[in-house]
């Protein structure tokens, strides 16, 4: 075991080389570079200030560190590493957590003397000079220290500034590059860099501790490949942890260190090829090169008696075997459909402005800052949902991917609504981020944007009619107001944000239903696209632009979405599942939207909180509004387009269908505390899925049924409150009186009122023609939406006259009135009629030459009086 005191000796050690080796150097430099003045005044002089004037302070910058990604066991509830991101994979470990063997080999085969010099060997230097470099570096443990911290340095900066735009080729070479000047630059660049190695070692030994720079040299030396630091290295070669290295696998690791690449165990192949292009060092040789080199270092470890003999021949016998164990990098180790969180997390960093002001600045925070990054997936819930997603949706539809018909997307997404707490997300695809051409695979994130996820979204369809719910509720319009949904053109719209409107599209619904006169409630249960069109006109488009923004719903492009023209309110435009999720988990708490987040909460490698992109849930509806709105949505999933999807357990649930030509198919649903968006169609945007031999717009239902039941189990959900009475009454309408008035005149007065105006047939009237002559129904309070029917008077009417009295008089008023007359006698000859009135009555209209029967009443004649009895 190393020591973990300076000795009196190490210290008198550091005090020589700082005395003393400004001398010694200046001659080691003066004999390599000028032999003839090596013994001169002025060689010596020269050399010696030449030392004294380089930098003598070496900062040592964190260690390159993987960033973490961990979640939670549902078990244990303890966080576990999901994944990680690295340039560098590197597991730092603790002075007393690497076995003593290990401190060992490398002290014998690299600094038998490390514990007694001050930091530099100058034997060894000067050897290492003279010889450039050809019988080794002659490097202390120190040295090599300094040399690994100038190297990550330089290897720290590539991609980033001036070599921002290189290629990765480029960014390889260039790291090689870094590689090279630290540790093998000839002629007087070679000495100059040796002189600074040399003032760096006796600095960082004025500094630290020997055991700090002995840790320090093994927790950043490069052991082949990406693998950096004992930790990494003994994990990776042979699966165990740095403290239960056995001799010979401390010896293999030990010999690594002088050409790391040459010596690496991961290519059973042969990690390098002899001057006829023949693999070496490979499974096949028994890794020979570095069984050799292992073989060196065991004898420095016997020669300096760290080991026995009978250690030594035990360790010599066995062969050297790998147990490669590859550190978990990237999104694409992360099991099933959870790498489409990873890469939502991922997308995350790289690019929101929280972690750094440019693309290579996040890119560097996460493969070498070292971050534990802490999600917020539940995997109960992503396990329910991927399994809702295998069970339904396939990867791709064989021979039905291509321009013509597109590709089958599918995603879903749930969100904690109190929090905005992403809990999962999953899609049919697989995840891979190599395999381009092939439809079952992606590394898109269909629920994200551009930004997290490189996806532009879909059209929202019939989900985004909500928006014009919440904007008609906002303006004091109640649900049960009745309106006419039939489909026709709705000619003006007001916008006061672009300015108003006029319409000349019909639009209809799906499967070309004619609509029909309703309420907003059952327009929202039955998803009707003219119903929808009746309450934007009578609403300020702007308003509900505005309503969309600050329910945080974006373009995937992440600008705003605009509702300027009648479709867009309809869901035309793209917009993300999350997005979507999002905003109607505001609806279900009480109209607080709250920023969605996939993470938690971030730490540095020292443990300190790092902050994260700006979140928070703010009151973006009023109450009554949300809850009002709340009210329409149950009923879509209890008695509405969205039952299907209800897993009917006694969980409350609101939610929202939606399609938009027949390409992208949507279900929303939601409890109190958790919501869920699911979204079937096709990913590449084109609207011939008809041709797709699979029913994709049920598909939505069974796959978001598990997953509404699987949440209301995880998460419960309480009762929705009740909807503002003011917003949920009956209202009812002035209907004019247009009786007298021009078939036009009518027409326009009614449909300024809000009314639907059908023309019926021309009547008798004795108004002129065209005028009209009679409204179902009659002017006074009705409910909106009515539909009023006028009929035109025919000129052809006659008005009955009032008659009364003689029958004869009466029979010559209607008959010179144009009208036939029947009735008006008796059924007893010798009784006197007298007219009461007529049949139609009096000032009834009806055609010329119609029959009027004549009421009468018969008084008989008086009897005649008996003759007296004789």
């Amino acid at each position: 075991m190393p020591e973990t005191k300076r000795t009196a000796g190490g210290v008198l050690g550091g005090l020589l080389g700082v005395v003393g080796l400004s001398t010694v150097a200046g001659v080691l430099v003066a004999a390599t570079v000028t032999p003839a003045i090596a013994l001169s005044g002025a060689a010596a002089s020269s050399a010696i200030t030449l030392f004294d004037n380089l930098p003598s302070a070496l900062e040592i910058d964190e260690l390159m560190l993987p960033t973490t990604f961990y979640w939670k066991n549902p078990d244990t509830g303890e966080d576990e590493v999901m994944t990680q991101f690295y340039d560098q994979n590197r597991d730092p470990v603790g002075f007393n957590d690497v076995a003593t063997v290990m401190y060992d080999a490398i002290l014998s085969s690299e600094d038998k003397n490390f514990y007694s010099h001050g930091g530099v060997d100058l034997v060894g230097t000067a050897r290492a000079i003279v010889s450039g470099g050809s019988q080794g570096g002659g490097s202390s443990i120190s040295q090599q220290y300094v040399k690994n911290i100038l190297i990550q340095k330089c290897e720290a900066e590539v991609g980033t500034g001036d070599t921002a735009d290189m290629t990765q080729e480029e960014k390889d070479a260039a790291k090689q590059a870094c590689f090279t000047d630290a540790t093998v630059a000839s002629g007087v660049e070679g000495y100059q860099r040796k002189l600074q190695e040399m003032r760096y070692a006796i600095a960082l030994e004025q500094k630290y501790s020997k055991d700090e720079i002995l840790l320090g040299y093994l927790n950043i030396a490069n052991f082949g490949g990406q693998n950096y630091g004992i930790g990494a290295a003994a994990h990776y070669y042979f699966g165990v942890d740095a403290a239960n290295l056995t001799l010979g696998q401390a010896a293999a690791l030990a010999g690594m260190v002088q050409t790391p690449n040459l010596y690496r165990l991961d290519r059973p192949d042969g990690s390098w090829t002899d001057k006829d292009g023949n693999p070496i060092n490979s499974a096949a040789d028994g890794y020979a090169l570095t069984k050799g080199r292992q073989i060196y270092v065991l004898d420095r470890m016997l020669a300096d008696g760290k080991i026995t003999q009978e250690e030594y021949d035990a360790a010599v016998a066995e062969p050297i075997v790998p147990a490669i164990t590859p550190a978990d990098t990237g999104c694409g180790v992360v099991p099933g459909k959870a790498a489409y969180f990873c890469q939502y997390v991922r997308g995350i960093i790289e690019n929101d402005e929280a972690f750094g002001a440019t693309p290579e600045e996040r890119t560097k925070l996460l493969k070498q800052g070292g971050l534990n990054v802490y999600l917020t997936i539940d995997r109960r819930l992503q396990a329910a949902a991927e399994q809702a997603m295998v069970d339904n949706v396939p990867t791709s539809i064989e021979g039905y991917t291509n321009a013509d018909t597109g590709r089958l997307g599918a995603a879903t997404v749930s969100i904690e609504t109190k929090t905005g707490r992403i809990l999962e997300i999953t899609q049919n695809t697989n995840f891979s981020e190599t395999i381009k051409d092939d439809p079952n695979y992606s590394s898109l994130v269909y629920a994200g944007n551009q930004k997290y996820g490189n996806s532009n979204g879909f059209e929202g369809g019939s989900t985004f009619k909500v928006f014009t719910l919440l904007e008609w509720l906002q303006e004091g319009h109640s649900v049960n107001e009745v309106l006419n949904g039939r489909a026709q053109i709705f000619k003006s719209f007001r916008n006061s944000c672009t300015g108003d409107i006029s319409n000349n599209t019909l639009i209809q619904n799906f499967a070309k239903n004619p609509g029909y006169v309703g309420t907003p409630m059952r327009f929202t249960s039955d998803s009707l696209n003219t119903g929808f069109l009746a309450m934007a006109s009578k609403i300020d488009l702007c308003g509900i632009q505005n309503t969309v923004e600050k329910m945080g719903v974006r373009l995937g492009d992440g600008s705003v979405v605009p509702v300027e023209v009648p479709f867009q309110i309809l869901g035309s435009n793209n917009i993300p599942p999350i997005d979507v999720a999002a905003a109607y988990a505001t609806i279900a708490n009480n109209g607080v939207y709250c920023t969605p987040k996939a993470i938690d909460r971030i730490t540095d490698a020292n443990g300190n909180e790092v902050a994260l992109p700006e979140a928070s849930c703010t009151q973006a509806l009023e109450p009554n509004i949300a809850a009002t709105a709340a009210y329409a949505l149950q009923a879509v999933m209890t008695n509405g387009s969205g039952r299907a999807s209800n897993p009917y357990d006694g969980t409350p649930v609101l939610g929202k269908t939606g399609t938009h030509e027949a390409k992208q198919t949507w279900l929303v649903g939601s409890s109190t505390n958790v919501t869920t968006a699911v979204w079937v169609g096709n990913s590449e945007g084109y609207a011939n899925v008809d041709r797709w031999p699979w029913n994709h717009l049920y598909t939505r239902h069974s796959i978001a049924r598990p997953i509404l039941a699987a949440a209301n189990s995880l998460y419960g959900g309480d009762g929705f409150p009740a909807p503002d009475p003011n917003l949920t009454k009956t209202v009812l309408y002035d209907l004019p009186n247009v009786v007298g008035q021009s078939i036009e005149a009518a027409t326009k007065t009614l449909e300024d009122a809000g009314f639907e105006v059908i023309v019926g047939e021309a009547v008798d009237s004795t108004a002129g023609a065209g005028i009209v002559a009679q409204q179902d129904p009659g002017a006074g309070k009705v409910a909106g939406g009515t539909a009023v029917t006028i009929r035109p008077s025919n000129g052809q009417g006659v008005s009955v006259p009032a008659v009364s009295g003689s029958v004869d008089q009466a029979r010559s008023a209607l008959q010179g009135a144009g009208l036939n007359v029947a009735g008006g006698t008796c059924s007893n000859p010798a009784a006197t009629a007298t007219v009461t009135g007529t049949n139609p009555g009096a000032g009834t209209v009806v055609a010329r030459g119609s029959t009027v029967n004549l009421n009468v009443t018969c008084t008989a004649p008086p009897a005649p009086t008996p003759a007296p009895t004789p």
